[in-house]
């Protein structure tokens, strides 16, 4: 049975999900991946992992650093500007967005990327996922992290884009189509794990957004399993138990230090044995797909 990392079947594919202030808990987890000198084939983003995802895969080796510093000053006026202009079909501008990623020193089209890089947004028109892997890099960020309502939908192409957390929250769907031969998955915020019971909801709030949250689990459920079907998908944990809410920048240092140290100890006891899904959720251990392994005992293989 192969360990770590290097022993993954080639191309390898890191995929970088969506989530608002989860982005921090993935610069954490790409510390642990820096400095195990792992290097992707292909990088794979959804909304806040987009613009993550295309930071690493312009600077594969020092992504990191940069990013840390980035989400340490971040706040949410920065990113969610209010916007004056109610017919571009959004509350905030996108100002903010422009702003960090023209800060970001990234080439003009997604080609230049130094490892191949694919933006995952959501046609508006038809509901299908927009892989955009060339191009103008942009634009493609922008669609990907256009959150309905919250940020203006992008013409692209001759298409109209939105966020691509509504089709593919953790896109490993398009990593597959992509054709990798493994996944690497640096996002598991609140939506993966599995959902516990939950008090009265007295509030219309309340309601929507725990019917949001298991709607995003069994999209993510779903879309794991089945990618774990045919390649072997490692979900990277963050150690995260308590998360702030998605517009919440204050808690980022947080967040990046306990996903560093949690997804390399992780990574350090990395067991893979052909296609299955190979994760820690929380406390608990995930009992791996067909073929797999977890890097420790679950409950159904000690016997309990």
């Amino acid at each position: 049975m192969a360990t770590g990392l290097h022993a993954l079947p080639r191309p390898v594919a890191v995929v970088v999900g969506a989530g608002g202030v989860v982005g921090a808990a993935q610069v954490g987890v790409g510390y642990a991946l820096e400095e195990r000198e792992f290097r992707p084939d292909m990088i794979i983003g959804t909304s806040v992992g987009a613009l993550n995802g295309a930071i690493a895969a312009a600077h594969p080796d020092r992504a990191a650093p940069w990013l840390d510093h980035v989400w340490a000053q971040l706040r949410r006026r920065e990113v969610y500007p209010l916007s004056r202009v109610t017919a571009r079909g959004s509350v905030f501008t996108d100002r903010g967005l422009r702003r960090l990623i023209a800060r970001a020193e990234l080439p003009s089209r997604i080609e230049e990327l130094t490892v191949p890089f694919t933006a995952v947004a959501m046609d508006l028109d038809t509901g299908a996922a927009a892989r955009l892997d060339h191009g103008d890099l942009e634009s493609a960020l922008l669609a990907s992290a256009a959150v309905p309502g919250m940020l203006p939908p992008v013409d692209r192409a001759g298409r109209t884009l939105v966020d691509g957390g509504v089709i593919a929250y953790v896109p490993v769907l398009a990593a597959l189509r992509a054709g990798a031969a493994s996944v690497v998955v640096v996002s598991s915020g609140p939506e993966s794990a599995p959902p516990r019971p939950h008090g009265p909801r007295r509030s219309a709030g309340a309601v929507a957004a725990r019917a949001g949250m298991l709607l995003l689990h069994h999209q993510i459920e779903r879309d794991l399993h089945e990618v774990a079907r045919h390649i072997p998908t490692v979900v990277l944990p963050t150690g995260i138990d308590a998360w702030p809410a998605p517009w919440d920048f204050g808690h980022s240092q947080r967040l990046i230090g306990t996903a560093s140290q949690a997804a390399g100890r992780f990574l350090d006891g990395l067991r893979v044995g052909g296609p299955g899904l190979y994760r820690v959720d929380g406390p608990s251990v995930t009992p791996p797909g067909p073929g797999g392994t977890s890097t420790t005992p679950s409950v159904l293989e000690a016997g309990l």
